[in-house]
């Protein structure tokens, strides 16, 4: 169900997210034309030198906001996912919601940013934050981000190396959005080919440092306590991705826990 207030504020913004065609889709709102531009979208802009040259009308950001959000293919099913939509009066829930407004009060889009992951259980809501940080950035910051599902990608990755050798291009693409969002990271079989995925996209992230955000369901690296041996059929992130890759990820990002009740058992349960 949409958060009612959630929407009007949407709307007061002057534009609503819907579940469309797979994704969530931000639709701009009807309005009067704006008395600035007279709903060209243009106006001009004087210079300090007095100079007049032509600019974009503010009113145009949420239509620039828009197209950012819709480029960033997030899911239809998270079109409701804001931070404020996180239900945080769940038992332990609450700090999970801290971590994730704590991380984008300290975003700058001018300096290098440390990326954030979120670990925990399932059904913890890591992607219902990680879709509300997204909104933020795009809508406050009109920043240019991308979100992908690690299991999706893979079979997307898999059907276009069968049938043409590899898609170099889509790696491409996504090593050169500023901020790159990995749903359920280290999910998959492990094989050498998704490995090989992983590797690229973390290194080629890593090298152009951008920020890279994402969510797990596993711990980050194996609780090895000194003389003993690792709980046997706990598996890490770590162990997951290998140790090339996780090392640069440690690099790259803050492991964030995520905490609280399993929140689709609690909202299957009697009441």
């Amino acid at each position: 169900m949409v958060d009612r207030a959630s929407y009007l504020e949407d709307w007061r913004h002057g534009y609503e997210v819907v579940a469309d065609s797979g994704i969530a889709r931000a639709i701009v709102r009807d309005r009067e034309p704006c008395a600035r531009c007279a709903g060209t979208g243009r106006v001009e802009v004087t210079g300090a030198d007095g100079s007049i040259r032509i600019g974009r009308c503010r009113c145009q950001k949420v239509v620039v906001a828009c197209a950012l959000w819709n480029a960033a293919e997030v899911p239809a099913r998270h079109a409701h996912c804001t931070l404020d939509t996180f239900k945080s009066e769940l038992p332990g829930a609450s700090p999970g919601l801290t971590l994730a407004r704590h991380w984008l009060k300290a975003y700058d889009p001018k300096k290098e940013t440390r990326g954030l992951v979120l670990e925990g259980e399932p059904g913890r809501g890591k992607t219902h934050l990680l879709c509300g940080i997204l909104r933020e950035l795009v809508f406050r910051h009109h920043v240019e981000v991308r979100f992908v599902e690690f299991s999706h990608l893979l079979s997307t990755m898999k059907e276009s190396f069968d049938k043409r050798g590899g898609d170099p291009v889509r790696l491409t693409l996504l090593a050169r959005v500023p901020i790159l969002a990995i749903d359920e990271l280290g999910k998959g079989r492990k094989t050498d080919w998704e490995l090989q995925i992983i590797d690229e996209i973390v290194s080629r992230s890593y090298n152009q440092r951008n920020v890279l955000l994402g969510t797990t369901n596993f711990p980050p690296a194996p609780s090895k306590p000194t003389g003993t041996l690792a709980q046997p059929g706990v598996e890490s992130l770590e162990d997951r991705l290998g140790e090339r890759v996780f090392s640069r990820l440690r690099e790259m990002v803050t492991f964030a826990p995520v905490k609280g009740e399993d929140f689709r058992a609690v909202r299957r349960a009697p009441r």
